[in-house]
């Protein structure tokens, strides 16, 4: 699948700089390309023994690939835009605030000195050898040490102030570089969908004849169904290793989270004993030396404790607690990127209320006949190129490329073994890995792959296996 983020965070910034969101950008883009390669070669395992040079569907994918990667992109990036533009507005008004704060310190500070050099500003040695009241002088004193505090408090406020209002200067123009940055990926993501768009249509033209032919031979839809049946039961036990791998991080992160808490309730205990055991050493040196002197009686001692005699108190030792030592490496972001979000039962809970995937027609039902090849595994929905495509249910994103006789595909994960599929997608707004939420857009309407109308197909399985979605969703 072709990646063209990470490579446009990086070219596009501004006059050499590295803004942030490149480093985030490029640091998800390596987390990612774990995943994308262990998906890369199950989906490359499918369709090892097929040969792809007489296919005419297979001639466009790398442009409805790159269709669908540039769209994604520009929608990334108007999202990214939209954000940071909010942020900078956050950024100009708290710019506003610390600066009118700043002044106004600047001013109390002014007037406190002016005043105190009006005042004359004592010494505090002179009041002291100045022979005066003694109650004058601790009042004049204790002024003096007020003003003093005052001064100080105010100082360290200006000096917090004038920082707050560096980082905001400095978190300001990295927002500002970082608009720039995108307003460039977006002029290079615009150029690069036309120019793909133009290669797309002329393939069309040259293999239209070829397309139509090859897209009734009932051999290809056949082919088409087992390849997808098997990409879906390889996605099902990836699927299900990833949830033990995840279940196996949670409950090491869980046992390491237990070790240093009772870590630091015995440092803490340890603590507070050393502490017990310096301040009942202490207070029997003072009753040692109060008997001594003959100032104050000792007092009887307390026969638990025998913090008057001369051994010191007996403690009990408390080492610290040993680190927690876990030698379990942890698990890669690319072998639990795929477990669940939802729990087993959630999706069964929800038949008959899904909403429809995307507005339009149903043309194709479920168990109807694809004119002389085999019957249809899911539903083709009719609707206008362009059209926003929607989950259905809360899910994880478990595949999103292009596949033979399905075009730009995407599969969501509900848990409990139940997948949803869009196929025939012009864009892919969505990648491996990411949770979706009911109704979110993922997608958008095309007719990529093996479909000659432009719409979406719509498939929902449990265990593998297809059954029909007129009794769970509201089409």
């Amino acid at each position: 699948m072709l990646s063209i983020g990470a490579a446009g965070a990086t070219s596009a910034a501004p006059f050499g700089k590295t803004t942030e969101r490149s480093k985030q950008k490029a640091a998800a883009e390596a987390e990612r390309a774990g995943l994308q390669q262990k998906l890369s070669a199950l989906k490359k395992d499918i369709s090892k023994t097929e040969s792809a040079k007489d296919d005419a569907a297979d001639t466009l994918s790398e442009s409805e690939q790159a269709i669908s990667d540039a769209n994604r992109a520009l929608r990334d990036l108007q999202q990214e835009q939209g954000d940071t533009n909010v942020k900078l507005k956050q950024l100009s008004a708290e710019h506003d605030r610390l600066a009118a704060t700043v002044e106004q310190q600047k001013q109390q500070l002014s007037k406190l000195l002016r005043e105190q050099y009006v005042a004359g500003n004592e010494d505090r040695i002179k009041l002291l050898l100045s022979g005066d009241n003694p109650n004058r002088i601790n009042r004049e004193l204790q002024m003096l040490a007020y003003v003093s505090q005052a001064q100080a408090r105010l100082l360290e406020a200006l000096r917090a102030n004038l920082k707050a209002v560096e980082v905001n200067q400095e978190q300001a123009q990295n927002a500002k570089d970082e608009l720039e940055e995108i307003a460039q990926e977006q002029l290079q993501q615009k150029a690069k969908l036309e120019q793909e768009k133009g290669r797309r249509a002329a393939l069309l033209s040259s293999l239209s004849k070829k397309l139509v032919s090859q897209r009734k031979e009932a051999g290809n839809l056949e082919k088409d169904e087992q390849r997808m049946a098997g990409l879906v039961d390889k996605l099902n036990k990836l699927i299900a290793e990833q949830a033990a791998a995840a279940a196996a991080e949670k409950k090491r992160q869980e046992q390491l989270a237990a070790a240093r808490a009772a870590k630091a309730k015995a440092d803490a205990e340890a603590r507070a004993l050393a502490k017990a055991k310096a301040a009942a050493e202490a207070e029997r040196k003072r009753l040692a030396n109060n008997s001594k002197s003959g100032t104050i009686k000792p007092a009887q001692p307390n026969p638990a404790d025998a913090i008057d005699s001369d051994e010191p108190p007996k403690v009990a030792a408390v080492k610290p607690a040993p680190a927690p030592v876990d030698n379990t490496p942890p698990a890669k972001p690319a072998d639990i990127a795929l477990a669940p979000v939802a729990p087993a039962g959630a999706f069964a809970a929800l038949k008959g209320q899904l909403r429809s995937p995307v507005a339009g027609k149903v043309t194709a039902k479920y168990g109807s006949r694809r004119g002389e090849g085999p019957t249809w595994k899911g539903v083709f929905i009719r609707a206008s190129e362009g059209t926003e495509v929607h989950a259905v249910a809360t899910g994880r994103v478990v595949l999103a490329e292009w596949m033979r006789g399905f075009g730009n595909l995407i599969i969501i994960d509900h848990g409990g073994q139940y997948l949803s599929l869009y196929a025939n997608n012009e864009s892919l707004f969505k990648r491996p890995g990411d949770t979706v939420k009911p109704g979110e857009v993922i997608s958008s309407v095309g007719n990529t792959g093996s479909s000659e109308d432009s719409g979406l197909y719509f498939e929902l399985r449990h265990q593998g296996a297809t059954f029909d979605p007129a009794g769970w969703v509201k089409f």
